[in-house]
């Protein structure tokens, strides 16, 4: 059932990092086409793409928790027991623990990065209209949900680049 979660939990991190990606790369051109028809998941891309910084904390929010979870679970559920039987090949309680949670970690990562990263925004880059359109309105629904903490980011977010000296607008020109 854990593997389950995580698996679970991995993929959703996928859909995030897909539709990041397909939300940044869409042309807007092409979008617009779709909307001419009604399209509206076209619209909230586009409205998306108005304020990148926010739909980016939003996202940012989804695959930093689902992040923080994938670690929590597969920490507590997967490490003791491999540590239980590395002690099986005379290794210490406290050196097997550590070799298990670093397996785990590494395992985890490892499969975090290629099936909820690069193959996810790897796709999101192949149909990135197609992908924003589907993606826009659960995206929005889930900006909508989070306002508070994705102010609070964007907010962040926009005194440190005008801290730095950036002068970042709104959107695409």
């Amino acid at each position: 059932m854990e593997i389950a979660i995580l698996l679970a939990l991995i993929l959703v991190n996928g859909l995030f990092a897909m539709s990041e990606i397909a939300l940044v790369t869409a042309r807007k051109a092409r979008l617009q086409r779709h909307i001419d028809e009604g399209d509206r998941g076209a619209m909230a891309a586009v409205k998306l793409g108005e304020d990148p910084t926010r739909f980016l904390s939003t996202v940012q929010i989804g695959i930093t928790s689902i992040g923080v979870l994938n670690g929590v679970v597969g920490e507590s559920t997967l490490a003791a027991p491999l540590g239980v039987w590395l002690q099986g090949f005379g290794i210490s309680a406290t050196t097997a623990g550590y070799v298990a949670t670093a397996i785990v970690v590494a395992g985890l990562t490892y499969f975090s990065i290629v099936l909820g990263e690069l193959v996810p925004k790897r796709l999101g880059q192949l149909a990135p209209e197609a992908i924003a359109r589907m993606a826009a309105r659960p995206i929005s629904f889930l900006a909508v949900a989070s306002t508070p903490f994705v102010k609070l980011l964007s907010s962040s977010t926009r005194l440190v680049l005008r801290l730095l000296g950036v002068k970042a607008n709104r959107g695409p020109a």
